[in-house]
């Protein structure tokens, strides 16, 4: 789907990731939708978007029934980008059952409630797509991050069985799975360094990959270096091998660190 004159319903936007989505939308001829919690930073990013007709949604998607007020103030649109997301992480014993349901929610719940709230006018227009930001960590489980863990593996799993039940809709369902960010995201936010050996991508092409998910009928679009797409495809062939590599001193000691570090967002 070409997105120029196109309206962009984009969750998440105050990020560091969403907001270079939604320059990368906007400077293609998108008009955005921009959903977040602080109603400030979305009417200083909606002025600053190229083009016009850009507004702000200050709706809290982790509240009780948030997707469904996104959706009544959004109105109509053509391409849904499900970007937001909650660190959901921490061992589960440290968690209540009020940050897990606050987890699912946002990471889970939203977009599927977005989705279904959005598809049957892209049905009824023959056209649309549905772009669902997910993660590698939807692909192999990772320490102190099995709520976080869920939430990705069960958006992977929705939107490919979404895709089946769309053929021949003009509807797509596209999942963009970014690996560690640099400059956004949990290590910018916590300050922690991902592994070295790991390596790290950037908003810019993240950004990017979500704009070629708009455009293209891609089941799935992977941002990462090498090694790590390597690693995210050994733990869906193989989760025990996954397992003993992520069990590793080194890597349960960065996330011990990221966890304790957004405590706040849990």
């Amino acid at each position: 789907m070409e997105v120029t004159g196109k309206r962009v319903l984009l969750t998440g936007a105050t990020g560091g990731l969403g907001r270079a989505m939604a320059l990368r939308i906007a400077g293609a001829g998108g008009v955005l939708v921009l959903s977040g919690r602080d109603g400030e930073k979305l009417d200083e990013l909606a002025g600053e978007l190229p083009g016009d007709g850009h507004v702000a949604c200050v709706v809290d998607l982790g509240s009780p029934g948030g997707a469904e007020q996104l959706i009544r103030e959004a109105g109509s649109v053509d391409c849904l980008v499900a970007n937001a997301a909650l660190p959901a992480t921490g061992q589960l014993d440290e968690l209540d059952s009020a940050q897990v349901a606050r987890m699912l929610r946002v990471n889970l719940e939203a977009p599927i409630h977005l989705t279904q709230a959005v598809l049957p006018g892209m049905i009824e227009r023959g056209e649309g797509k549905v772009v669902l930001v997910g993660s590698l960590s939807g692909k192999a489980g990772s320490p102190r991050s099995s709520v976080y863990n869920a939430t990705k593996f069960g958006l992977r799993g929705f939107a490919f069985g979404l895709r089946t039940d769309l053929v021949g809709t003009g509807v797509g369902v596209t999942v963009v799975a970014p690996g560690f960010v640099r400059d956004a995201g949990m290590f910018a936010d916590t300050g922690v360094k991902a592994p070295r050996v790991m390596g790290t991508t950037t908003p810019g092409k993240v950004a990017d990959a979500v704009s070629r998910a708009i455009r293209e009928d891609r089941a799935e679009i992977t941002v990462a270096p090498a090694f790590q797409r390597l690693l995210a495809h050994i733990g869906l062939l193989s989760p025990r091998l996954a397992h003993r590599a992520q069990s590793s001193e080194a890597g349960r000691r960065t996330a011990e660190e990221l966890a304790s570090r957004q405590t706040d967002k849990r």
